[in-house]
């Protein structure tokens, strides 16, 4: 027995950093999500890492993280490796951020995203992370696929 659930990749420290729950905002440059409101979805760890370095800015300024804390939350990010379905997230709202978001509000979802520039990008809502109990193997997917996450590995 399992669970069929739809399934997206993230690159690393991202994926980590939703499954324990400081990413609640994910942001993407088209309504990728829009169609799974109210649902699960699962997350896979890409096999490449992230580039940028906004998220280390992020966690080291607005969310007041210090070096030892940063290093924590990556360590625990990487406890599956790569290459693996990770955990569960519920899936809220999209919504189109507007170009002309400043100020506070801007800040703020920056903070939420571990991101720096959302505006005029589509943001959603991640809610209720759980790692799963050991990691899937799987070959990740563009955009979203569908994975089949056996019973036994579910939180």
């Amino acid at each position: 027995m399992s669970l069929q659930v739809s399934c997206l990749s993230f690159r690393q420290p991202y994926a980590g950093l939703v499954l324990d729950g400081v990413k609640t905002v994910e942001s993407r440059w088209r309504p990728l999500l829009a169609p799974l409101e109210n649902q699960t979805l699962a997350i896979h760890i890409a096999w490449r890492d992230w580039k940028g370095e906004d998220w280390r800015t992020v966690l080291s300024g607005p969310l007041g993280m210090n070096r030892g804390q940063m290093e924590a939350l990556l360590e625990s990010g990487e406890r599956f490796g790569h290459g693996v379905v990770a955990g569960l997230v519920d899936v809220g709202e999209t919504w189109l951020c507007p170009a002309s978001l400043q100020g506070e509000e801007l800040q703020h979802l920056e903070r939420s995203a571990v991101l720096i520039g959302l505006q005029e990008k589509h943001l959603t809502h991640l809610s209720n992370p759980r790692w799963l109990k050991e990691p899937l193997s799987t070959r990740g997917g563009r955009d979203l696929w569908t994975v089949e996450i056996p019973y036994e590995l579910l939180p």
